[in-house]
């Protein structure tokens, strides 16, 4: 390796991706280096700006050779916005190293070896497939060099899109984004814009003031539409000043709401919603199932893949119509009722008040009798007490969030011992580590990684453990 300066290597070829979706390169001394924005196959100069020990991290300073995985990326924020760090990959080759990921991590992690893994299920789409999108607004709009050095002009300081990574103060101005289909970028863009013309406060990072904070957007498969814009401080007159015009200018809004959160951090779920206009929720439809999904509620964020994923689950579990199921971590009990036909009772189990009210309400729409949901903290709520009025479970289907099941909710599962778990994860490391545990007791028969978020490193795999 030839330094071309303190803090630059020159042709570096990156062989792999690492699990926060950056590429991985070696010096001639085997040195690794964690390269922002490479694809397997290029032959770069690095320009390295943090030394870790064993390891490196850099940004290219220029591509000596393209890899033949390499594309243009679609967006105009690409490299600056920390999202869909993949979209200068060809699709096929995300999948393969999304899958290889899984399987690395199983290997790695949970010391298992699987036998005969089936192949990765891509989605149909690549773009503009997700039904929810969470802004930030910020007065300390993230700044191009260009925009630094430009004298004699007044630049607009004000942002609203997503945080700049490694900047937790400085939000990047999204003027499109590729991820959520249209009114979204209208929306998002119309409030911007009528917020600055109107003098609206932008939230201040750091003296924890001013108006606007967060908006979030939901699309539902049927063109339902919510807007939440999350506010600091209780200005009613700008609030409702903002809310009105959003009524008159996207009469298509079915569920318009706002919170005043003045808490340190900006999570909704212990806030009160308001609905200033339409309806509380909106509704996703999923086959002959419909979902009442209100601003609080988990669903899954790629709807038409989320339909494959349950469909995927549902094979796995071969249920024959006499099996009692526990869901574990039910949200608005999605799977739960997907699976209801096919089994004599279901339970799902889940810690969000709002989310269980919702799946109570779905289950009733859907005509749904033999679905029962239980809302508390998992580790608490799931004991002898829930098996002895619930009665003994045959299968477990279990869906946690990015951190994994609590070690006390995986010791009362090897404790019930159920004939089968088909275990659905967004973080294969952390169900790595669950299946290390779980194979005391049982094998994996069968594994499937989803994607469900297309040019980004993520990517949702399903288990199936059996006694």
């Amino acid at each position: 390796m030839r330094r071309i300066s303190k803090l630059t290597v020159e042709n570096i070829k990156i062989i792999d991706t690492s699990s926060k979706g950056k590429s991985v390169g070696k010096t001639k001394e085997g040195e690794v280096i964690f390269i922002d924005n490479g694809v397997p196959g290029d032959i770069v100069n690095v320009h390295v700006y943090k030394k870790r020990k064993g390891y490196y991290e850099g940004r290219i300073d220029k591509i000596i050779s393209s890899s033949d995985h390499r594309v243009d990326p679609k967006c105009n924020h690409f490299g600056i916005c920390g999202g869909c760090k993949w979209q200068n990959m060809k699709y096929s080759t995300q999948l393969i190293y999304k899958q290889r990921e899984v399987f690395e991590n199983i290997k790695r992690i949970g010391k298992i070896e699987l036998i005969n893994p089936e192949t990765i299920l891509g989605s149909s789409k690549q773009y503009f497939y997700r039904n929810k999108m969470e802004f930030s607004f910020s007065n300390r709009r993230w700044l191009t060099n260009e925009e630094i050095h430009t004298k004699g002009k007044d630049l607009e300081k004000n942002g609203l899109g997503f945080h700049k990574p490694g900047m937790w103060d400085k939000i990047i101005d999204i003027k499109k984004c590729h991820l959520q289909e249209e009114p979204s970028n209208k929306i998002r863009n119309s409030i911007r814009d009528y917020s600055i013309k109107n003098n609206l406060s932008f939230y201040d990072h750091h003296s924890k003031s001013g108006l606007l904070r967060t908006l979030m957007i939901r699309i539902s498969s049927i063109g339902d539409l919510m807007v939440l814009i999350q506010f600091f401080e209780s200005d009613f007159k700008s609030i409702n000043s903002l809310l009105d015009y959003l009524k008159s200018e996207f009469p298509n809004i079915t569920s318009l709401n706002y919170c005043i959160n003045k808490k340190d951090n900006d999570t909704i779920y212990d806030q009160e919603i308001v609905c200033y206009s339409g309806k509380s929720h909106i509704t996703e439809v999923m086959e002959d199932l419909s979902f009442k999904i209100t601003p609080k509620s988990f669903y899954q964020t790629n709807s038409q893949q989320a339909n494959e994923l349950y469909k995927i689950a549902l094979d796995f579990a071969k249920l024959e119509g006499s099996e009692i199921i526990y869901d574990l971590y039910t949200g608005t009990g999605t799977i739960a009722q997907f699976i209801s036909k096919k089994c004599y009772k279901v339970i799902g189990i889940e810690s969000v008040p709002e989310a269980i009210e919702a799946a109570r309400h779905n289950a009733q729409v859907n005509n749904i009798n033999n679905a029962k949901f239980v809302v508390g903290d998992i580790k608490k709520v799931f004991n002898n007490d829930f098996i002895k009025n619930n009665g003994k479970a045959d299968v477990i289907i279990t869906d946690p969030p990015r951190d994994g099941m609590h070690k006390k909710v995986i010791d009362q599962i090897l404790k019930l011992f159920p004939n089968k778990i088909v275990y659905i994860s967004c973080n294969s490391a952390t169900q790595a580590r669950d299946l290390a545990i779980l194979k005391s007791k049982y094998k994996i028969t069968r594994s499937r990684a989803v994607d469900m978020f297309p040019q980004t490193h993520h990517v949702e795999n399903v288990v199936l453990l059996e006694k």
